[in-house]
């Protein structure tokens, strides 16, 4: 069992992806109202060795040695992995070992304004920033940034990454009606597209429970209204969580293991990963789908999050 990798997990962008955690729950620059892994604990963005580079190293190594080849390697958890000072090294590690094994990093782009983390990344395959929105009242309302992060920094710093880096870059928009589905922030946000240049700008909406309870999913029609209004090529809308058990390594045996948990007692994502010795974020993959089957339902308590048999 391993402390910082998990998966490989079936991811809607990614097909099967190890995942690498290199910050503890939840150290986050950013506190999203929709964020499935739940409140951020620690709003900073002071980069340092939250996680020990060298176990997250050991344990690679191991899954090298004894697991075949995923689809990616993949640098998210439940926090931002930018965070962590050392992630250039751990990349730079993996290309050394696994150089066919593309590398992504799933960030929120708000510390690439700092160009040593830009040098850093480099070497990465695909990188997914996050940019939910394009004008500051919109990115204080659904991002809840930490006080420090000015919304123009951020922007330029995903613009001169994109201008820097020779991978791919797929820029992810979170949807959210009455959050950031007004006519100015879609304006606002276009503008922006067109400096960073993605290869792909990939819309997405809720898929599991926010830390916020009156926020709701946008519907497919609201989503594809949004991809007219913009009326660029290179816009696509994420596949619906559903469609991970038609991915050929779900596993069976994971969703049992929830559905077996839950009808004993109701259980937070954070039970569920613990008791299952897995990592949050995997659980959260399965979860949408059971969601999406109507085998579980969900109830909202002052300790969190429930889910229970339907």
């Amino acid at each position: 069992m391993y402390k910082y990798l998990f998966g490989p997990v079936p991811s809607r962008r990614l097909g099967m992806s190890l995942g690498v955690d290199l910050v503890p729950h939840k150290v986050c620059s950013l506190n999203c109202v929709y964020c499935e892994c739940g409140k951020t604990t620690s709003l900073t963005i002071k980069r340092d060795e939250y996680i020990n580079v060298e176990e997250v190293i050991k344990e690679l190594t191991d899954f090298f040695e004894n697991k075949p080849n995923p689809d990616y390697i993949t640098f998210s958890g439940a926090g931002e992995p930018t965070l962590n000072s050392g992630i250039g090294r751990i990349i730079e590690f993996i290309k050394a070992e696994k150089p066919n094994i593309p590398v992504a990093v799933l960030t929120n782009g708000t510390l690439l304004s700092n160009k040593e983390l830009r040098l850093e990344l480099l070497n990465a395959d695909v990188v997914l920033p996050s940019l939910d929105a394009a004008t500051k009242s919109a990115f204080i309302k659904i991002d809840r940034p930490n006080s420090k992060i000015n919304i123009d920094d951020y922007i330029n710093g995903i613009i001169d990454f994109s201008n820097e880096f020779n991978g791919k870059i797929w820029l992810e928009v979170f949807i959210l009606p009455n959050y950031n589905n007004d006519t100015e922030n879609l304006d606002a946000l276009k503008e922006v597209f067109l400096k960073i240049k993605p290869e792909v700008i990939q819309i997405n909406t809720l898929d599991r429970p926010g830390t916020v309870e009156d926020i709701t999913a946008a519907n497919k029609t609201e989503l594809e209204r949004i991809k007219d209004y913009w009326n660029l090529p290179n816009v696509e809308i994420i596949a619906a969580a559903p469609q991970r058990k038609n991915i050929i390594s779900y596993r069976e045996d994971i969703e049992n293991m929830i559905l077996e948990t839950i009808a004993r007692r109701p259980c937070t994502v954070a039970d569920i990963a613990k008791i299952a010795g897995t990592h949050i974020n995997e659980i959260n993959k399965y979860l949408g789908v059971l969601e999406d089957e109507n085998k579980i339902k969900i109830s909202k308590r002052e300790r969190g999050i429930f889910y229970m048999i339907k």
